[in-house]
């Protein structure tokens, strides 16, 4: 019996598959999330550390992309922090005048198929490229997945919070 209504169950061995898979779900659970809420309550922070539900969106937009593009790659990331104040990778989370939550989750489901990309065409062992994000000692590819996996299942979490704390609603 599923856990849930959405997770996803393969009947697979292959790992790639599994973060293609899990990655997508956590996308999904934000996109979910974030769908029903006001521009209003998208910008607003109802935490004590500020961040709002569009800035955390932001935040992961950036973040799959400093991790598979620039970092494994090693290929030019325009502003890949971008998501923080002054490009500061840690300052506060920004989210420029303008852009919506629509561009936002359309960015979303390009860095998908980015990734989706980068793991049909490279082994899980493989040390990222040197170069970009990495100046020395890249970690695997299957470290990354790891990495990037445990960020959306971290935030996704924040968002329900979030989420719950804006308007009552819960659950997936």
């Amino acid at each position: 019996m599923p856990l849930s209504a959405v997770e996803p169950r393969l009947d697979s061995s292959d790992p790639k598959a599994h973060f293609v898979a899990y990655l997508d779900y956590y996308r999904d659970a934000v996109e979910r999330k974030l769908h029903g809420m006001t521009d209003a309550a998208l910008r607003t922070s109802r935490l004590p550390s500020g961040w709002t539900p569009l800035e955390l969106l932001i935040h992961l937009v950036h973040m799959e992309r400093r991790w598979f593009v620039w970092g494994f790659l090693a290929e030019h990331a325009p502003d890949p922090w971008g998501d923080h104040a002054d490009g500061d990778p840690h300052g506060r989370w920004v989210v420029p005048d303008g852009v919506t939550r629509d561009a936002l989750v359309a960015a979303l489901h390009a860095g998908a198929e980015r990734t989706g990309a980068v793991l049909a065409d490279h082994d899980l062992a493989e040390r990222g490229a040197v170069g970009g994000r990495f100046e020395a000692d890249p970690p695997t590819l299957a470290w990354i997945c790891f990495h990037v996996l445990q960020e959306y299942a971290r935030h996704a979490g924040h968002l329900d919070v979030a989420r719950e704390l804006s308007d009552g609603a819960t659950g997936e």
